[in-house]
């Protein structure tokens, strides 16, 4: 297991992302093809009706597999457009829905009322972060969209983070504001974190 060398979440940010930067495109390709069917192979995943989802940008875990199988899997498949500094939630009907749009990370650019959904309407919310720690506490990119939205669930919704094993160390610094993960799936392993209540 990597050791970071601060517990500043700044810090460890900047490191997980370069490591996470660092890795090779084809052992990429082979690692993020091992996240998905690990993914895929979740009960919560299999029994979910509405999952939203994040567009992958750079060095993420490929999330573009998962959104094309669970559109063809007939799943109902939500994305984030950021609108101020809230999370607008639309459904798309195909992959072809999205187009960059803030700091170039692809959103839906098609809007409407019949697209909107209510986050607590939603099965499964697959997240991004930088790094992640077992209890499931997670460091995101530091503008708390993803808190901020997260704060608002009601619902039994899973949460559920996919990630590089080099992104999950022993211990990540948490706030009260900070709101964990409930899965987090790498390419080598399931961790399921036990926490409900967000």
């Amino acid at each position: 297991m990597k050791k970071f060398s601060t517990q500043n979440k700044t810090a460890l940010r900047r490191e997980a992302l370069a490591i996470r930067d660092s890795i090779l495109p084809d052992v990429k390709k082979i690692r993020d093809s091992m996240i998905e069917e690990r993914f895929f192979g979740l009960r919560e995943v299999r029994s979910a009706r509405t999952v939203l989802f994040f567009a992958s940008f750079r060095s993420e875990v490929d999330t573009f597999g998962m959104i094309c199988r669970s559109l063809d899997h007939g799943k109902k498949v939500v994305l984030p457009r950021v609108n101020a500094r809230e999370l607008e939630l639309l459904e798309i009907m195909a992959i072809g829905e999205l187009a960059p749009g803030y700091m170039g990370i692809p959103e839906p650019f098609i809007s409407s009322a019949e697209r909107q959904v209510s986050v607590n309407d939603i099965d499964v919310i697959i997240v991004p972060g930088a790094v992640f720690d077992d209890c499931g506490n997670r460091i995101g990119y530091g503008g708390g969209y993803y808190d901020r939205l997260l704060s608002h669930l009601q619902s039994n919704t899973i949460v559920i983070a996919p990630a590089y094993e080099e992104q999950v160390i022993p211990s990540v610094p948490a706030e009260p504001h900070d709101r964990k993960v409930h899965i987090i799936i790498t390419d080598k392993r399931t961790i399921r974190c036990f926490y409900r209540d967000i």
